[in-house]
Parts: structure tokens; C-alpha cells; sequence
């Protein structure tokens, strides 16, 4: 039986190694948020914390089930649905790029729903099978396949550039 000592070390040490792939994959489930992305990384990590004891299998994918766990709930928030959106932020954008994410793409998954945006997100930047994104998302296979195609068809949509009539596609 391992101390708590020696199990508050393994959880720092697994802080130290997964967090900034935790933050990365907040700020593309949030759309660029990246305030929002840091507190559910937090909640995320607390959660993780709680069932150390418990979790001996990939604690990595179950970091990242509980962040998408944390995410979908965020959503489900009752003032969530009462923000309104203004023309100007209160604050300042963040002015460097550090996880090297493209504001292009971040801003094309911003219009998508919230679970297709995981489903495509879990599926085509974290390379997971759809088994995996249904068991994190908690749906089938069949609604993950449906929600990343329709995801990527909008995707697409977003980033093509529009041809005028009469240019040669």
C-alpha cells in the first residue's frame, strides 16, 4: 500500500507531464476560450485527484474523459445558456499562440455544438478510435461517426474558400 505521500508525488508528477496536453485540449473543446479551458482543466484535475487511489489503468484517459465529462456539464449550466455575447471583450486577447493552435481552425470549431465539436476534436487531434470517443462521450458508435462527419462537413464548409461564379473550381 502506497503512502499518501507517495501517491500526492505520483499525482504532481502526472500534473507536471499531462497538463499542458489537458490545456490544449481544453482551449480546441471551448473554441479558444482559454479562461474557461484552465478552469475545467482545474476542475478535471481535481476530479483526478479524488479517485487516484482508485484509477490504476491509463490515468491519462481518464484526465481527458473527465475534462470532456467537465466540458459537456459547463455547457449544460443554466447561466451559460443566459450569457450574452458582445461586440467587445472585456479583456484583452491573449497575444501569443503558445500551444501553437491555429485561430483559424479554433474559430471554425467555435460554430460547431459542443459534443460534436469533442466528438470531432477527441477523434482527428487526439487520434482516438470511435470506440473510445463513445465510451468518453458516453454514446454510440454510430452517433460518434455521425457527429464527426456532419463536425468535419462544417469544418470544411468553414475553412474552404468560397470560388466566385464563373472561376474554375
Amino acid at each position: 500500500m502506497r503512502s499518501r505521500r507517495d501517491q500526492d508525488t505520483a499525482f504532481a508528477d502526472f500534473v507536471r507531464a499531462e497538463r499542458g496536453r489537458l490545456v490544449a485540449t481544453g482551449r480546441l473543446l471551448t473554441a479558444g476560450d482559454v479562461h474557461l479551458a484552465e478552469d475545467l482543466v482545474q476542475t478535471a484535475l481535481t476530479r483526478v485527484y479524488l479517485a487516484w487511489s482508485k484509477v490504476r489503468t491509463d490515468r491519462s484517459a481518464y484526465a481527458r474523459k473527465v475534462l470532456v465529462n467537465s466540458f459537456i456539464d459547463h455547457k449544460r449550466r443554466p447561466f451559460v445558456r443566459r450569457e450574452s455575447a458582445t461586440d467587445e471583450p472585456p479583456d484583452s486577447p491573449v497575444a501569443a499562440n503558445d500551444e501553437g493552435l491555429d485561430p483559424t481552425l479554433v474559430a471554425a470549431l467555435a460554430e460547431l455544438p459542443p459534443r460534436m465539436r469533442a466528438a470531432v476534436v477527441l477523434r482527428h487531434v487526439h487520434d482516438l478510435s470511435v470506440d473510445e470517443v463513445a465510451g468518453l462521450l458516453g454514446c454510440s458508435t454510430g452517433n460518434v461517426k455521425s457527429q464527426t462527419a456532419r463536425g468535419l462537413d462544417k469544418l470544411r464548409a468553414t475553412l474552404t474558400p468560397a470560388t466566385t461564379p464563373g472561376e474554375n473550381a
